[in-house]
């Protein structure tokens, strides 16, 4: 009786030891996170869950459904790849080159960050219509770019660009010139000395920077919605369908579709993690 009494004593001792060493910023944190993610994420599950599996499950494999998912993934992982090309670009030669202009420049990468997405799409429709200044250029072929599919790409391009950038600008910078000139004197070329010496740490990441667009280019909405024509089955995208599922007062479908894309946006940060942690250890 006495030993169980001793162990009751020192449990309740060691409870109270481990409820003192919780710091008052960590509980802080934890319930700001609760009130701003936790319970929001769990309120809009159990809304879309309540409607029962089967309906839930007919709702998120609709027809209309897939069709938006194939526009906002397919489109989405598409602009990503290419600004993974492009950013590449764009940030090596900030990095290594001195050109007049380069400061506006380097903060023009910038400008999606700090554009509101309604006035994103605002410029690119009126830039790439029929009659825009690069539109009317394509008009004459047939190929038609604001209020189409490539319209979605478009603005998920330009709202992508600045992750992989900012993202691989640090690395660039802190890789000395001196691993190249040392490539060179041991008989490589300018080839050889970028594929094999510079660009297997810019791996990482690159594939960071591009899971970082395509993570925002799927939950792009503002810009998308003004430059596409949001037509099922040609280029809708789910952000928008869930805006037009709300409008026609079908919270249920709003809220399974969401439920979609918040786990297609939980696995993609579980992906980002994943390759930050492959980058860390790539590089130690």
């Amino acid at each position: 009786m006495t030993n169980s009494a001793d162990y009751f004593q020192s449990l309740t001792t060691w409870g109270r030891n481990k409820v003192a060493t919780i710091s008052i910023p960590w509980t802080i944190t934890f319930v700001y996170l609760s009130l701003v993610l936790l319970l929001p994420i769990a309120a809009l599950m159990s809304k879309s869950l309540s409607l029962g599996v089967s309906e839930f499950w007919r709702i998120a494999t609709s027809d209309v459904a897939r069709s938006a998912y194939n526009v906002t993934f397919v489109t989405a992982l598409l602009a990503a790849l290419i600004n993974g090309v492009m950013g590449t670009l764009v940030a090596w030669v900030l990095v290594r080159h001195d050109f007049p202009g380069k400061k506006f420049v380097d903060a023009a990468v910038d400008l999606p960050f700090a554009l509101p997405t309604s006035v994103a799409g605002l410029v690119l429709a009126t830039v790439y219509s029929d009659k825009g200044w690069i539109g009317q250029f394509f008009a004459p072929f047939g190929i038609k770019i604001a209020f189409t599919r490539l319209g979605v790409f478009v603005a998920m391009v330009f709202i992508s660009l600045p992750f992989i950038v900012r993202t691989l600008q640090p690395v660039l910078q802190e890789m000395e010139k001196e691993i190249e000139e040392a490539a060179w004197s041991l008989g490589a070329s300018s080839y050889q000395t970028f594929f094999r010496v510079l660009l297997p740490p810019l791996v990482p990441p690159i594939l960071t920077g591009v899971a970082l667009g395509f993570s925002r280019a799927v939950g792009e909405y503002g810009s998308v919605v003004i430059v596409s024509s949001s037509i099922p089955f040609q280029d809708l995208i789910a952000p928008v369908l869930v805006f037009q599922r709300l409008e026609q007062y079908d919270y249920g479908g709003a809220t399974v579709i969401g439920t979609v894309l918040l786990v297609g946006s939980l696995l993609l940060l579980l992906v980002i993690n994943g390759l930050q942690q492959w980058g860390r250890r790539y590089a130690a």
